[in-house]
């Protein structure tokens, strides 16, 4: 019985000593009850009966040690560190060395290089180039000009600002940021304004080349020398929020351009220029255009393709929930003759039109020169497309236009719940179709009478 009590008494001793201590936690100054400690379920498993178990284990770490890791991983650059006086005067070289900075710089998983706001910015001819070594985003939350003197194009007439060979990378506004081409100077001397001038190039605001998982969001452009915005060569591609603007008359103005690029997703973008709202050519497949509104302009257009008896081949397109108004084109497709290649697997949806010439239109006699076109027997492909739920009102007597290859013709042309009237209920709106294969479904008008 003696031995039994000491034993019983042991046991009692042992669990008065652990308990307190395994429920407990360290009471010396490390110790802040407002900064809970931070469960890590990764640390360790227990493997037992055939399955894992988390075993969770306790990091002492604080919340002021986790925001000091977040800043660390986030470096931040600003040009006007770098000399950018926005004053009026040349910022080239400060724009130039920051991004130099940014794009070299190793020590953060991100990089943001900053163009502050309220702030005019003017620069000539740049190039951002990459790889950089980590990722970066570009906010432009100011506004960055063009050079007004057409001599500082002199080594790249094609080209302002030119984005390539970047992975990862974003340009971000905030609402607040724009891009302006001043390109009035290159209007008042293009041959399209002033026909006794000879025809010359002008640059494309900004261009993105060979561009990689790709983001450009809520950014204005504006009065871009020729086309604002052009993605060449770039796959997984994300366009959101963006308001474009130039004049109605502004030759050649083109909202977003898209040509060899792969995986486009092109999202809620207000597009008022002198040409293609959004022009697809080329090289081009998986594109998604959806809440697009649109003019003045030229309409949505896949093309031109196949100039200079060249190959083109534009595939798998989308555009829906599109709002044209006041353009000269609707939703148009556009080929040369003597091309060859296709353009196949389209599709325009839920669009609604206002005061719209050539609302819908295939043309695949497209010619854009001084001199007529000759006839040719060769020509891109049209087949595959879809035309469903588009409404509006035509400023033209013809509103439905399908003027198809005598030799190739467009195939697998579907016309679904189609309803074009005529402006104002003024006069009558047709449809003409020329070499189609054509299928009709729901309501449709005007619809074509005859096929030839």
């Amino acid at each position: 019985m003696h031995s039994s009590s000491q034993i019983h008494f042991l046991s009692l001793f042992l669990l008065l000593i652990i308990v307190p201590s395994y429920f407990s936690f360290p009471l010396g100054h490390n110790h802040n009850p407002e900064e809970p400690p931070v469960l890590d379920h990764h640390q360790k498993t227990y493997t037992g009966h055939n399955f894992l178990r988390p075993y969770p284990t306790i990091l002492r770490t604080s919340r002021r040690e986790l925001i000091t890791a977040s800043a660390s991983s986030n470096v931040v650059f600003n040009v006007h560190d770098f000399g950018a006086q926005a004053n009026g005067g040349d910022d080239t070289e400060a724009f130039r060395n920051a991004w130099t900075k940014a794009c070299s710089n190793s020590e953060g998983i991100t990089v943001e290089l900053v163009v502050p706001k309220n702030r005019n910015y003017h620069i000539k001819p740049i190039t951002f180039s990459g790889p950089c070594k980590s990722q970066v985003t570009f906010k432009i939350y100011g506004t960055i000009k063009a050079s007004p003197f057409l001599s500082d194009y002199e080594g790249d007439r094609s080209h302002w600002i030119m984005f390539e060979n970047l992975q990862n990378f974003k340009v971000e506004g905030a609402g607040t940021g724009i891009i302006d081409g001043n390109g009035r100077k290159w209007w008042e001397n293009s041959c399209k304004v002033n026909e006794s001038l000879p025809c010359t190039s002008a640059p494309t605001a900004v261009t993105f080349n060979q561009c990689n998982n790709l983001e450009v969001a809520n950014l204005r452009f504006q009065n871009a020398q020729r086309m604002h915005l052009s993605f060449q060569k770039c796959a997984l591609v994300k366009v959101l929020n963006l308001i474009i603007t130039a004049p109605g008359n502004s030759p050649n103005t083109d909202g977003i351009h898209v040509t060899e690029t792969q995986d486009i997703r092109i999202n809620s973008c207000r597009i008022r220029t002198g040409d293609d709202c959004i022009s697809i050519v080329s090289g081009s497949r998986n594109v998604q255009a959806s809440d697009i509104t649109c003019g003045p302009g030229h309409g949505i257009s896949i093309g031109s393709l196949g100039a200079e008896n060249s190959e083109a081949q534009v595939s798998d397109v989308v555009v829906s929930r599109a709002n044209l108004i006041g353009t000269t084109n609707g939703l148009r497709i556009k080929t040369w003759q003597g091309g060859s290649g296709y353009a196949k697997n389209i599709r325009f949806e839920n669009v609604l039109m206002h005061n719209v010439t050539n609302p819908i239109i295939i043309d695949q006699h497209y010619c854009d020169q001084e001199k007529p076109c000759q006839d040719q027997a060769s020509a891109v492909k049209v087949s595959g497309v879809v035309y469903q739920n588009v409404k509006g009102t035509s400023a033209s007597e013809v509103a439905v236009n399908f003027d198809c290859s005598e030799r190739f013709g467009c195939q697998e042309i579907l016309v679904q719940d189609v309803n074009i009237v005529p402006l104002n209920d003024e006069g009558i709106a047709t449809a003409s179709c020329q070499n189609v294969g054509l299928r009709d479904r729901g309501i449709v008008s005007p619809k074509c009478s005859s096929q030839k």
